[in-house]
């Protein structure tokens, strides 16, 4: 069996549908509230913080898939997000039953450095300490040789369907709502954004290659380098017309969040669209080369016929 924790958000359910296309028909979907994503899932509620509904939820499972995601909420983060990373990574163990954590990147340094498997950590803000620590955790229990497990990460996403990102919310949900699109700081600083699907799929591989344990693997993005300038440009011309936008400067976020919670959280991130973000995702490249990567042209097309349609 193969479980997915956290798996009602977007990554946790493109990962059930790609495991059930080409790798198993028996997943088990855990949760707050979990639901199925296919119809031959079984399903498990659980709070993970609870280290004894964390076991009995990897009870059976030869691979765990860690997607779980919290609200962007340092305080919760710091309550919540150690306490079950320890827990799963103590049910794992239990369970004899590998683990497959799904990374970000807030705990790499925000500035123009070539972001790697093997780039330090120089974690920016509270969010960012906690995700260092979460790594650290899989990185020690993988190198005690305690725990099989292996690290996918990703950088900001875009994608359809659920997608929760900064770039979703203000360029693509603007442009279905008409709205005037918005850009973080500046406009000239290249972007690394990855495919919300192909991140699940690339996660699943992974998961599914005995070899790639035991190491950080960068999950694969578009190489066409674009700043937001460009990408709006192409958008722009995918949609068929001239989308304006208008960049937020930083004294913005700086009295909005005297008095927006959202916006308060939000700063620790901005000094990654001060630079250019450049996440190298040559090494699967190498090991994967038949991995199929969507081009921004790819998904900003399917993004608008999602618009169109619903």
């Amino acid at each position: 069996m193969q479980t997915i924790l956290g798996a009602n958000g977007q990554i946790g359910e493109e990962l059930a549908r790609e495991l059930k296309r080409n790798f198993t028909s028996d997943i088990r979907i855990v949760s707050r509230n979990a639901k199925k994503v296919n119809d031959t899932d079984t399903v498990f509620s659980a709070d993970l913080s609870i280290k004894e509904s964390a076991i009995e939820a990897l009870k059976d499972t030869e691979i765990a898939y860690f997607t779980l995601g919290l609200p962007m909420d340092s305080d919760l983060w710091e309550q919540q997000f150690l306490l079950i990373t320890k827990n799963v990574i103590e049910a794992c163990k239990i369970n004899q039953t590998k683990l497959v954590f799904f990374d970000n990147t807030y705990m790499y340094p925000q500035d123009d450095r070539l972001l790697t498997e093997e780039t330090v950590f120089e974690p920016v803000g509270r969010k960012g300490k906690i995700r260092k620590e979460m790594a650290e955790m899989v990185l020690n229990e993988m190198k005690s040789g305690e725990l099989k497990a292996v690290i996918c990460r990703a950088p900001e996403f875009y994608g359809p369907r659920k997608t929760q990102s900064i770039t979703n919310t203000l360029i693509f949900d603007n442009i279905k709502e008409n709205k005037k699109l918005k850009v973080l700081l500046r406009d000239d600083k290249l972007r690394s954004l990855i495919w919300t699907p192909d991140a699940s799929r690339a996660t699943a591989l992974i998961g599914n290659t005995p070899d790639a344990f035991g190491q950080t693997w960068h999950l694969p993005i578009d190489d066409k380098r674009l700043n937001y300038k460009q990408f709006i440009a192409l958008a722009s011309e995918i949609y068929g017309k001239d989308l304006k936008y208008s960049i937020i400067p930083k004294f913005v976020f700086s009295i909005g969040a005297l008095f927006n919670k959202r916006l308060k959280e939000l700063q620790e991130l901005l000094p990654r669209y001060e630079h250019d973000n450049i996440f190298d995702d040559s090494k699967f490249r190498n090991r994967f080369p038949d991995f199929q990567i969507t081009t921004y042209n790819q998904g900003i097309e399917q993004i608008k016929k999602e618009q169109l349609s619903s």
